[in-house]
């Protein structure tokens, strides 16, 4: 079982990352190879251009892959099929115009020229709004295209529109909102292999911002804690051997960012002994 992922630029070291937090982890390294074997003898790594991997799913070369939304949509490849949001990666598909010029309007645009390293988005916006412009199609540099007259407007891929901003471009509309997704061939959606490694992965973002907390409960005093403690689905409670007085061990997965005030209360009700820890994937 292959997943194609990015060989390079922003998507590629969260990418691998990430394979590497869900005990996916390379045994043979990432740089300059087109594939790396896993820990998982059933699964193995194949390197590509982020735009090419919907194409290598779509053409058996790979049974899974891992790269923007935006590449999916623009590749219009056929029985290829989204299993996650990844969530990370996350950035827009604007159309924008000088700040200075007069394109304030999707409609100013009809018999325009709009440049763009993504046509075929670019082309199924235009067609939904029935404007009618000049679509040219460029490799890079898309941002500066206005500046030189070869077009009145560009769509392009924006993360925090810093990029935009410094080339005194303005959003005129949003396009597409992208992150990076999983995504598999249909025929092969079903596989336990392809199963195995969304749940995986999804068990590692699952676990993010969430911290694991342990503690001592007097027994007498269980109920109160249980009312403070806001954890997914109710604490675990466990007896626990204390020599003594009885008390119980509770354990609950919580958010990050309630675990301040969460130890705050549970003490107030009588928690003692108490510890978070982090959590690296959470298989819900």
């Amino acid at each position: 079982m292959r997943i194609a992922v990015p060989n390079k630029g922003r998507l590629h070291e969260p990418t691998i990352d990430l394979l590497e937090r869900a005990g996916l982890h390379l045994e043979n390294g990432a740089d300059r190879k087109l594939y790396a074997d896993t820990v998982d003898p059933d699964v193995s790594v194949l390197f590509a251009r982020a735009a090419d991997i919907p194409e290598y799913v779509a053409d058996g070369a790979a049974e899974m892959g891992i790269t923007g939304y935006d590449q999916v949509q623009e590749a219009r490849v056929d029985d290829v099929a989204e299993l996650l949001d990844l969530d990370f990666g996350r950035c827009r598909l604007v159309l924008a115009a000088p700040e200075d010029g007069d394109i304030r309007a999707v409609e100013d645009l009809a018999g325009k020229t709009v440049a763009t390293e993504f046509p075929n988005i670019t082309r199924d916006f235009f067609a939904d709004t029935g404007v009618e412009p000049d679509i040219v199609e460029v490799s890079g540099a898309t941002e500066l295209t206005p500046h030189v007259e070869m077009a009145d407007a560009i769509v392009d891929i924006t993360s925090t529109g810093t990029t935009l901003k410094m080339n005194r471009l303005a959003v005129v509309e949003e396009v597409l909102q992208s992150s990076v997704r999983l995504f598999a061939r249909e025929d092969v959606l079903e596989d336990p292999k392809v199963q195995e490694v969304r749940t995986a992965l999804s068990s590692v973002k699952h676990a993010e911002g969430k911290r694991y907390l342990m503690m001592n409960v007097p027994e007498d005093r269980l109920d109160e804690v249980r009312a403070v403690i806001p954890g997914l689905g109710g604490p675990t409670i466990m007896d626990i051997a204390n020599g003594g007085e009885e008390k119980l061990a509770v354990h609950a997965v919580v958010d990050e960012r309630d675990v301040f005030e969460t130890i705050t209360e549970v003490k107030k009700a009588g928690a003692s002994d108490i510890l978070v820890t982090e959590i690296e994937r959470l298989v819900e």
